[in-house]
């Protein structure tokens, strides 16, 4: 290497890994909180786990900035919070109970793990339209709906012809399209 290469970059190098160590030990801490939330219900714990794992390969790999990345891998692991409310208000999980009741104890969630409240606001404007496919916002948003899809088409067992369906009127990021396609023999 020659000499003088380092000058200024272990600074930044550093400064650049403790923002993604605080981010990530912030997305860790939420992550076992919602293990902590779905105790003693795997199914739910999986689910999330999955959408998570889907929605941050496909941010990665169509870009997204760090804080883009981060506000869509938390909204991930909680977007399906309004869940339990709605279950004990409604005795329903339906979607529209979901995202009426979600987006209070997702922001609740995220602000305790340390979240910039930016980032717990629009995480918490998130799990209240996860549900909804219209006017759809921003790459955190599309990405994320592409993910739960992903998930629930496989969860559900769906026939083919609902995936080619999900695919022709859902998916639009290269990424998601490709691994809907793959995945379901498209």
């Amino acid at each position: 290497w020659p000499a003088g290469w380092t000058t200024g970059w272990p600074k930044a190098r550093n400064m650049i890994m403790i923002e993604v160590a605080t981010q990530m030990t912030c997305l860790d801490e939420l992550y076992l909180k919602m293990v902590d939330y779905y105790a003693d219900d795997p199914a739910r714990i999986q689910h999330f786990v999955k959408v998570h794992s889907f929605a941050a390969l496909i941010g990665r790999q169509e870009g997204l900035d760090p804080q883009t990345q981060q506000t869509l891998e938390a909204a991930a692991l909680v977007h399906d919070i309004g869940i339990k409310p709605a279950e004990a208000q409604y005795h329903s999980s339906d979607g529209r109970y979901q995202e009426q009741l979600g987006p209070t104890p997702a922001r609740e969630m995220v602000l305790s793990c340390g979240f910039a409240p930016a980032v717990a606001d629009r995480v918490a404007w998130l799990v209240g339209h996860h549900h909804t496919y219209t006017a759809i916002d921003g790459p955190d948003y599309q990405i994320l709906v592409e993910a739960d899809f992903l998930v629930n088409l496989y969860e559900d067992g769906v026939p083919r012809s609902a995936a080619r369906h999900a695919l022709e009127h859902i998916f639009r990021t290269p990424t998601g399209t490709a691994l809907c396609k793959t995945m379901f023999g498209l």
